[in-house]
């Protein structure tokens, strides 16, 4: 990775720094640290400038709790030259240096750190891929060998070590490595799969076609498995096979990309190419394969360590790219996951699925018009693609461009497969419409997501909600809010929509005590707080109403609201009309049973 501008945060970050730096602070002594997630711009020559190691190390901890691994790498390893004994800052500079998939760096810093302790196990993989990545065999086993701690790493090391075997020449011992390994019950997938993609690597074609069926009939929904044994049947067995396995894996997850670009070639009368054709590569699959599998079980720190060598390995595995991306979403860092989109190789059949994910991580980060640029181009390209329509339609409906939604998501609707609607879309029109004023249309959709998905709570929700703002369908409406908060009781929005709907219909009692209830759920909602204050005014606790309306108007609320929120802040509510007022006190004394 090279070095980039410094980003601002980064700029922050040295400021603090160079302030605190100015007193001396003995020592370093912290609890080992975890991994830093990040992917991000390095601070210049001129923010490390000057700083004592105290200022440094404060720099590097900050960017680190902020998950930016890359800001954390550079001022650790700032602190680290100031401080070059410190046995802490090496090792926290190491473990954010890979984390941000800075390896050559890495690389450097594992060799001091072994130099010390030669027990470090993540040290040991980075030297052992690193020598891999290098060809050289003998020392990857060595070094790879001494990195097992776990089933895990036990598995890790197994497949490693075995490609290194493999590329110095030996096949038959590299699979008998892998034969041996016992473990946990997922461990033959992963030992069948690698096993022939080895023989395949050794021209042992039989072989591999054994293994992988192997690997098939204990996972046949497992993409990796299907394609290098769909690759397998096409150059052993013939297109018929192949397609036929490719397309029941259709069945099970359909349109993906890597599978239907893989159908049309077969289409086209070629052969596939094997799924790997190094034993680096074949490393690469391995640790991406164990990494993917560990960011859907909680195991992020590790996960990131293992994609990031994967990279090392083989910089454009699209893959990789997309697990990689796809963590940091995960831990809410859509800026380190648009640098990881940006580098999807753009003959890859995955290019499509990154530019959408792309568009929707830069309008997360105020980049709307790139985004939006982005997705019409994809259109542009096809016209039918549904998952852009829906992803531009999201981004207009967040960014309250109601008519271009509502327009949008007709064109993802009408591109849609007929015979299997989304109640999704005709959900998002809904809003859309409504937000735009055209009820009728808006009733109409509402109405079909609930026929396509009955009971589904945010249809219930938005639709029930719409008819009591409206005075129509009372009972209904209300009914159908309730049956929302039944399947989702800690949803504050929704809990918000039966408050405010008590507020409508005049119950004022059952309104304050629900919206008591969505602000202990969603105390941060300027609307929720806005609902309260006038509950309250209605039920006679006025201060209290203008405490809420004032905590709604400091919580940033919509520009059309502000003006009235500040309204009632001033003056409070206007009186009701005699025959509201008497409705209401009449619900009270029915509710007391008088």
């Amino acid at each position: 990775m090279n070095f980039q501008t410094r980003s601002s945060r980064a700029v922050r970050i040295a400021a603090v720094a160079a302030l605190v730096g100015l007193a001396p602070v003995a020592g370093f002594a912290e609890p080992t640290p975890t991994i830093d997630n990040g992917l991000s711009s390095y601070p210049t020559a001129r923010d490390l400038q000057g700083l004592s190691p105290a200022g440094s190390y404060l720099a590097a901890r900050h960017a680190s709790a902020d998950r930016d691994a890359g800001v954390a790498a550079s001022f650790y390893r700032a602190a680290l030259r100031l401080n070059p004994k410190n046995n802490d800052l090496l090792d926290r500079a190491f473990i954010s240096s890979v984390a941000d998939g800075e390896m050559e760096e890495a690389v450097k810093l594992a060799g001091k750190i072994l130099a010390i302790d030669k027990t470090n196990r993540v040290a040991r993989l980075v030297e052992g891929v690193h020598a891999l990545k290098q060809k050289k065999y003998t020392a990857a086993q060595q070094h790879i060998n001494q990195s097992v701690r776990g089933p895990i790493t036990d598995l890790v090391a197994t497949l490693l070590s075995s490609y290194a075997m493999q590329g110095a020449g030996n096949t038959s011992t590299a699979l008998a490595n892998i034969d041996k390994l016992t473990g946990p019950e997922w461990y033959p997938i992963f030992k069948n799969l690698h096993a022939g993609l080895i023989d395949e690597l050794a021209n042992r074609q039989k072989d591999a076609g054994v293994r992988f069926e192997a690997a098939y009939k204990l996972d046949d929904t497992a993409l990796r498995i299907v394609d290098a044994y769909g690759r397998w049947l096409s150059r052993n067995k013939g297109p018929t096979e192949a397609t036929a396995l490719f397309e029941t894996f259709s069945t099970k997850v359909p349109r993906h990309p890597m599978v239907l670009d893989a159908l049309k070639d077969l289409k086209a009368g070629k052969k596939l190419p094997a799924q790997i054709d190094t034993p680096q590569a074949g490393a690469a699959e391995a640790l991406y394969g164990i990494g993917s599998s560990l960011t859907r079980r909680g195991g992020e720190d590790l996960a990131l360590i293992y994609l990031q060598l994967a990279l090392y390995l083989q910089p454009t595995h699209p893959l990789a790219l997309l697990s990689l991306a796809d963590l940091y979403e995960s831990v809410k860092k859509p800026q380190f996951a648009i640098k990881v989109y940006e580098r999807m190789p753009a003959n890859s059949p995955l290019k499509r699925n990154a530019q959408i994910q792309l568009a929707t991580d830069l309008d997360s980060v105020e980049r709307t018009d790139e985004a939006v640029k982005i997705l019409e181009d994809v259109v542009a390209s096809d016209a039918k693609d549904t998952e852009a329509l829906t992803a531009l339609g999201n981004i207009q409906r967040a960014r309250k461009k109601f008519d271009d939604c509502s327009e949008t998501y007709t064109k993802a609707i009408d591109s849609s497969d007929a015979s299997k609607p989304s109640w999704v879309l005709f959900y998002f029109r809904g809003i859309c419409e409504e937000r735009s004023k055209r009820w009728p249309k808006a009733e109409a959709d509402l109405k079909k997501a609930l026929e396509l998905q009955p009971e589904q709570a945010h249809v219930l929700n938005y639709l029930g909600y719409s008819w009591v703002d409206k005075g129509m369908n009372l009972p209904e409406g209300m009914a159908m809010i309730r049956r929302a908060v039944e399947q989702r009781p800690d949803d504050g929005y929704i809990v918000d929509s039966l408050g405010w709907a008590y507020y409508r219909i005049g119950d004022y009692d059952n309104a304050v005590k629900t919206l008591e209830r969505a602000i202990d759920l969603k105390p941060e909602d300027p609307t929720i707080n806005d609902h309260l204050g006038d509950a309250y005014w209605r039920v006679g606790r006025t201060l209290e109403a203008k405490y809420q309306w004032t905590h709604a108007r400091d919580l940033k609320p919509e520009a059309e609201e502000l003006p009235k929120i500040e309204e009632k802040i001033a003056n409070g509510l206007p009186d009701l009309p005699p025959g509201e007022a008497a409705a209401s006190v009449d619900k009270k004394k029915d509710d007391k049973g008088g």
